[in-house]
């Protein structure tokens, strides 16, 4: 019985988590244009935005938050304008003149880690696809007839998958092949980034209710 519970939330997790949205296009951006290390520190921030829910939704606060749709409203219209500032960042950097991503790094500006993790753990906090998510996961490990044990092992599990899939995400796209697509495709790239953004901020800005 544990077993099965547990498979399925990773399962639901694996695909909620890996599966396209802001927090890992902007993983993507981010290891293509700054490198691998400021791309894991990105990774870190969403993957603490997504432990955070975790533990509310343990604790039962996200089905509070679910109940009382006002406050799922004001979270909605938050992410929703973050994602706007994401979109106008990329596109001012879409702007600007492609990046030479093989010049020294003593000519580059420093990564500033304590704000690529902010970023990273606001963004996923603020998304509401990531409350609904845990909501649903944490749900299987919450039934009364759940032996003891399931919902650490579902927590501790989701833990080890985000890490994999969104460091994932940071090692894969800082390879020397995609920095190399970015060097050349640099701004085309950053313009994508601002487009997606922008349809995923106004997305949440107007869904009803």
């Amino acid at each position: 019985m544990i077993g099965s519970t547990v498979a399925l939330a990773f399962g639901s997790y694996f695909l909620a988590a890996a599966s396209p949205g802001p927090s890992n296009m902007a993983i993507m951006a981010t290891a293509m244009r700054d490198g691998r290390l400021p791309a894991l520190v990105l990774a870190c921030g969403v993957m603490t935005g997504s432990l955070a829910w975790a533990v509310l939704a343990a604790t039962g606060i996200s089905t509070l938050l679910a109940t009382y749709a006002k406050a799922l409203v004001v979270i909605r219209m938050l992410g929703g304008l973050y994602l706007l500032y994401l979109a106008m960042r990329a596109g001012r950097c879409a702007l600007q003149a492609t990046p030479d991503v093989t010049r020294a790094d003593a000519a580059r500006t420093p990564p500033r880690f304590l704000s690529l993790y902010r970023q990273g753990a606001l963004m996923h906090i603020s998304n509401p696809k990531a409350i609904m998510s845990w909501v649903a996961i944490m749900s299987l490990g919450l039934r009364e007839d759940a032996p003891a044990g399931t919902l650490p092992a579902i927590i501790g599990g989701c833990a080890v998958l985000g890490i994999g899939i969104f460091g994932g995400y940071a090692i894969l796209f800082s390879t020397a092949r995609m920095i190399a697509v970015y060097s050349r495709l640099g701004r085309w790239i950053q313009g994508l980034f601002a487009a997606l953004f922008s349809v995923a901020g106004m997305k949440l800005l107007v869904a009803p209710g």
